[in-house]
């Protein structure tokens, strides 16, 4: 059975600082591509960064220069590493992989960016 599972959200001042974790178990997330996903309040779900398994990334627009995504094979975690936090980065945060065709999303970890 695969679950990935999130950690790392919090509150956060603009400026500041996260890194999220995704956790995976029953498969081995360096094999497939992971992706983070993100949704606010009143907004669809959008893609934010993604790491093939030969460690190539792709990000969006609006997060390049500030998130890194990487992995870690021997801890089998997918991490994404959010500096320079602005209060349009505040949503719930997913970690996602797909296999053979099949979705897997984690529970989601709020991320709220704030003074």
């Amino acid at each position: 059975q695969v679950q990935l599972v999130e950690s790392g959200g919090g509150l956060v001042q603009p400026g500041g600082s996260l890194r999220l974790s995704c956790a995976a178990s029953g498969i081995s997330s360096s094999i497939y591509p992971s992706d983070w996903y993100r949704q606010a309040p009143g907004k669809q779900r959008e893609l934010v960064a993604r790491i093939r398994s030969g460690g190539t990334t792709n990000y969006a627009d609006s997060v390049k220069g500030r998130f890194t995504i990487s992995r870690d094979n021997a801890k089998n975690t997918v991490y994404l590493q959010m500096n320079n936090l602005k209060p349009e980065d505040t949503a719930v945060y997913y970690c996602h992989i797909t296999v053979l065709l099949i979705h897997y999303w984690g529970q989601g970890t709020q991320v709220t960016v704030s003074s």
